[in-house]
């Protein structure tokens, strides 16, 4: 794991974090959303972006949720695939509901802790 990944590493895991409270809660929606906020900070990082559509799955799978299971099936090679090619979408929330190819805009949050992660790699 580079750098990069690792000091992204504990951003994405708060973000887990939050979405397994927000499921002890009985709030699935407010737990996807985190998964949604984890996939933009992970995605640039192989085993994160995986571990985050894994995670994506499993959510799915609680759920009864068979469009998102199947979604994140796909999004799961995708991942393993292409993140290490830099062949992702900026800011893509990472479910079922968007288009895998689609760029969105990155929270500005996110993206303060994306860029320091960066320069902290550099």
């Amino acid at each position: 794991m580079g750098a990069f990944a690792r000091n992204l590493r504990p951003h994405v895991a708060a973000e887990l974090r939050a979405a397994d409270k927000a499921e002890a809660r009985g709030e699935p929606g407010a737990a996807f959303a985190h998964l949604e906020r984890a996939h933009v900070l992970g995605q640039a990082a192989t085993v994160e972006h995986v571990r985050v559509h894994w995670r994506m799955l499993r959510w799915g799978r609680r759920h009864r949720e068979v469009r998102e299971c199947a979604g994140q099936v796909v999004r799961l090679v995708g991942a393993s695939a292409k993140t290490a090619l830099g062949r992702v979408p900026r800011g893509n929330t990472g479910g079922a509901n968007v288009s895998p190819f689609a760029p969105m805009p990155i929270p500005p949050d996110l993206d303060a802790r994306i860029r320091a992660a960066r320069a902290a790699a550099d």
